[in-house]
């Protein structure tokens, strides 16, 4: 592994942070639902991210729910100035561990104060907006009404910046004419392509795009494709996934989750990994394959 040329840092809202940060989704039980198994690794996990350099994670309070932001709070605050938590709203968890949706001033309000309490801040830095008119992917819908009362909390101080989530192109124009869009985050990885113009779009103005699912929608045919690439390059498919991303666009921020020190620090990693021309070349091809 040699360091890679990609940039290394991106501006978040008004800060500026490394581009490989962490997701805490993985913090919580089974199903991001109830407490970790192991209340004391998930703390060295986090201790471990900020300790390594990470100064972007991602959290929510419906993971858990409320669990993985209260695991934040207790390994991590007081909060570094350079530290940026940003959160997400517009769901909540059923009692069987399910995905509502959860749009309505009332429960955004609600869901702010939520996170606010649990990280125990005054004020909350990015708020994405997650949009549940389909909780498999984007929806087309207006999101005039929930992203108008979110920029209602951010004119009341609760909010600095406002993301969103699970969205598609349209939603995006749409969000970008009620506020300033600090971020979007979307499903995006090597062979999940759909936002292509979008990151594009996105870069051209300096609002970043945050991919989840970094392996995720893969056939074993392409599965196969990228360990073969890996293998050549000493490194973890994961590695060269997030590699990949890093080189795609230099407005994309990584937030790789895991619940295991050893397995953050190979996606730590990832930052150093070079992907020379012909790696590249056989990773398009993966992009292309198809199973059968």
């Amino acid at each position: 592994m040699t360091s890679t040329q990609t940039p290394s840092t991106f501006t978040l809202g008004d800060r500026t942070v490394h581009r490989l940060g962490y997701g805490a989704m993985q913090l919580a039980g089974p199903g991001v639902f109830g407490p970790p198994k192991d209340r004391e690794a998930a703390l060295a996990v986090l201790h471990e991210a900020v300790a390594s350099g990470v100064d972007h994670i991602d959290t929510s309070d419906f993971y858990g729910p409320h669990i993985t932001n209260q695991l934040i709070r207790e390994a991590l605050s007081p909060y570094a100035k350079d530290l940026v938590i940003v959160t997400k709203i517009g769901a909540k968890r059923s009692d069987t561990g399910g995905w509502l949706p959860a749009f309505s001033a009332a429960e955004l309000t609600q869901a702010v104060h939520d996170n606010l309490r649990n990280l125990g801040v005054d004020v909350l830095e990015v708020v994405n907006l997650r949009i549940m008119f389909d909780v498999h992917g984007p929806a087309e819908g207006s999101i005039e009404a929930p992203l108008a009362a979110l920029a209602d909390l951010q004119r009341q101080g609760l909010v600095r910046h406002i993301g969103l989530s699970n969205v598609t192109s349209a939603q995006v124009a749409e969000g970008r004419g009620i506020c300033r869009i600090a971020c979007v985050q979307n499903q995006y990885n090597l062979v999940h392509r759909n936002d292509d113009a979008l990151i594009d779009d996105l870069a051209r103005d300096g609002i970043p795009y945050v991919p989840f699912f970094p392996l995720g929608g893969f056939t074993p045919l392409q599965s196969s494709g990228l360990s073969e690439v890996a293998q050549r390059l000493g490194a973890t498919p994961m590695q060269v996934a997030l590699a990949w991303l890093l080189r795609r666009s230099p407005n994309i921020l990584l937030i790789p989750g895991t619940g295991s020190v050893a397995h953050l620090r190979e996606n730590l990693a990832a930052g150093k990994l070079a992907l020379p021309a012909d790696a590249m070349e056989a990773l398009d091809r993966v992009a292309a394959a198809k199973a059968g």
